[in-house]
C-alpha cells in the first residue's frame, strides 16, 4: 500500500505587515475575517523593550485564535500569529514557523519583507500579502516578493493610511498590488479564503 498524497491547501496563508498607525488599522482589518480564515501571520512593528499589546487586545474582538509565534510552531488555519517584539518571524519550507534575532532590516526586528519574503518561498501562489500602513518603506520588497511567486497582494489604500510611506512604497515597488479600503480588503480577504 502507498501513502496518499494530500494536495497542499490552495489558500495557504495570508501575511500582513503594519507599523505606524497599525493598532487602527489592524482593529478595523482583523476583527472582520472570517474563521474558517487560513492561518494570518502579521509582522507590526513594536519597539523591542514593549509588549506587544495587540494579541491581549484583539482576542476580545475577534473570532479567531490570536498569539504571538513560538519558534518551529506549525501555522493553523483559524489562527492569527504575531511577531513578537524583537524577532524576525519567517516561515520555514515546512510551513512551520520560525523565530530568529538576525540584524535588523529596515531598522526593524520584526520585518515585514523577512516575513513576506520567507513566506513567498514557502506558499508560492496559495498566499496573500497585505501592507497597512506605516512610516517607512519596509515591506515593499516582500510584497514585491509575493506578486512573483504568484501570491495576491493587496495594499491598505495610502490616501485612507493614518501614514502613507509603506502602502506608496508597496504600491511602486509592486504595481500588480490593489489598493483597498481596510473594509474591502476584509471583503477580498474573506472571498479569496473562501476559494
Amino acid at each position: 500500500m502507498t501513502d496518499a498524497v494530500v494536495p497542499a491547501r490552495a489558500r495557504s496563508a495570508i501575511v500582513i505587515g503594519a507599523s505606524a498607525g497599525a493598532v487602527e488599522a489592524l482593529l478595523a482589518l482583523l476583527p472582520a475575517l472570517p474563521a474558517y480564515s487560513p492561518p494570518i501571520l502579521v509582522a507590526v512593528h513594536v519597539p523591542p523593550d514593549r509588549d506587544n499589546m495587540l494579541v491581549p487586545l484583539l482576542q476580545t474582538r475577534c473570532g479567531l485564535h490570536i498569539k504571538e509565534a513560538e519558534d518551529k510552531e506549525p501555522a493553523c488555519p483559524g489562527t492569527i500569529y504575531f511577531a513578537p517584539p524583537d524577532y524576525h518571524l519567517l516561515v520555514e519550507q515546512t510551513g512551520d514557523l520560525a523565530l530568529s534575532s538576525d540584524e535588523a532590516v529596515h531598522y526593524s526586528r520584526p520585518s515585514i519583507d523577512v516575513l513576506f519574503e520567507s513566506a513567498a518561498d514557502a506558499w508560492g501562489a496559495g498566499l496573500a500579502g497585505v501592507i497597512l500602513t506605516g512610516a517607512n518603506d519596509d515591506g515593499a520588497a516582500g510584497l514585491a516578493a509575493v506578486a512573483r511567486a504568484g501570491g495576491f497582494a493587496m495594499v491598505q489604500d495610502p490616501t485612507q493610511a493614518a501614514a502613507s510611506a509603506m502602502p506608496e512604497a508597496a504600491l511602486t515597488a509592486c504595481p500588480r498590488a490593489q489598493p483597498l479600503s481596510l473594509a474591502a480588503l476584509a471583503a477580498r480577504l474573506a472571498d479569496w479564503s473562501a476559494r
